[in-house]
């Protein structure tokens, strides 16, 4: 008996010794409180990294204090602004498949990254059909006097467009309508995942999850989403106005931008351009390139894909930056149709605009005359199109920031 409380003694003795040369290693049962000093120093940073680091609650990614060029001046966030922590919780939400009823779909399926946030597809697959409309760029969204959202700005703000496809039954699915599972099925469900847990308290001080937070978390993030390392800001920095020649550009270029700044010289009261410009500044007005929030319909008045039908009350557009990719490729189709593959096919319709009968909502800028013959040659074309290709930048596409941290 003694001999056998004597090997117990050195085992016990090697352990100790074992458990003081080895200090990492720790019990698996034990367990570690606020005040367990070291150990519980290491548990709480990995608690501040959130999808296996993606997300650092003590090193945020910059969204709040990105560098805007001075001679940008137009802003929709209204009271919404911009903060490192919500935009990052919209950055999870916009790429998250939880978003969708049946884990599918995200924000993100129908605008990517690699595409200047857009869909290289005419119509994006939703959970129970093909989207209606072509999926806009959301590029430099925040930078527009126009605030209302989709084409046919049904949406006052970017706050409440962000989860209406979230509540459309063909896109994201949480319609409460046919059989869906409706808004609060959703909360419910993202409720129950950790890293909302922490994001929410985080971002509002509780872990409380409303509809009116998902929001401005998402329109948070889709603001932050901006292009400004340009050709064309390049060139505008070392100018006064767009109206000056850009040092930086080609003469076909700097052709091409006085085409675009320039209206058009009509033949009298007529739609017969006799000189000028092409008055393309009218509606889509630089720097930002946003749309008039007065334009109307742009003749443009079929559906997107296979639909059949007639859409006359298409007024909204993204900025025109982005158009193309840094490769040279148009990132999307165009128009709310995605009817036309290349810039070159987007100049044809406004170089001979087609009025259709009981179009009253066409944008009288191009019914002038009974319609818009601009009557543009092949350099004046090309002219355009190199200049509107000066509008792409290069950041937009690869920085981490507006990246899916689920990767």
């Amino acid at each position: 008996m003694k001999d056998k409380l004597l090997i117990i003694f050195v085992l016990g003795l090697l352990m100790s010794a074992c458990s003081e040369d080895q200090p990492g290693v720790i019990d698996e049962n034990q367990n570690f409180n606020e005040n367990d000093g070291a150990n519980n120093e290491n548990n709480g940073t990995d608690q501040r990294l959130l999808l296996n680091g993606a997300i650092d609650l003590d090193n945020l990614l910059n969204y709040a204090n990105q560098e805007i060029p001075e001679y940008i001046n137009k802003d929709n966030a209204g009271s919404n602004t911009i903060s490192n922590i919500e935009a990052s919780l919209g950055r999870v939400l916009f790429y998250d498949t939880n978003l969708s009823s049946d884990n599918t779909v995200s924000c993100a399926s129908c605008h990517q990254q690699e595409f200047a946030f857009s869909d290289p597809e005419v119509r994006s697959q939703g959970v129970n059909a093909l989207t209606g409309r072509h999926s806009m760029r959301l590029v430099n969204a925040r930078f527009a006097e126009e605030q209302r959202f989709f084409w046919d700005e049904r949406a006052d703000d970017l706050e409440q467009q962000t989860t209406m496809p979230i509540r459309d039954h063909g896109e994201m699915g949480f319609s409460g309508n046919s059989g869906d599972l409706d808004f609060d099925d959703l909360i419910e469900r993202l409720s129950g995942i950790d890293y909302y847990n922490s994001l929410f308290q985080e971002a509002f001080g509780d872990q409380i999850i409303t509809e009116e937070r998902i929001q401005d978390a998402l329109a948070q993030f889709i603001r932050s989403i901006q292009s400004f390392d340009s050709k064309y800001d390049e060139g505008r920095t070392q100018v006064n106005s767009e109206n000056q020649n850009f040092p930086n550009f080609t003469a076909l270029e700097n052709m091409g931008k006085r085409l675009f700044m320039d209206g058009p010289q009509f033949q009298g009261p007529s739609g017969i351009r006799i000189g000028g410009g092409l008055g393309c500044n009218g509606c889509h007005n630089a720097p930002e390139f946003d749309i008039d929030e007065n334009s109307r319909n742009n003749g443009v008045i079929g559906l997107a894909g296979d639909q059949t039908g007639i859409d006359l009350d298409v007024t909204r557009s993204p900025s025109l930056r982005d158009l193309i990719s840094p490769g040279g490729v148009v990132n999307s189709a165009f128009m709310h149709t995605g009817e036309f593959s290349s810039l070159e096919e987007v100049l044809a319709h406004y170089n001979d605009i087609d009025i259709a009968p009981n179009n009253n909502n066409l944008d009288q800028r191009l019914a002038r005359g009974g319609g818009v013959q601009l009557n543009m040659t092949q350099q004046e074309i090309t002219a355009v199109v190199a200049f509107l290709e000066t509008l792409t930048g290069s950041g937009v596409y690869t920085n981490e920031k507006w990246s899916n941290p689920f990767n």
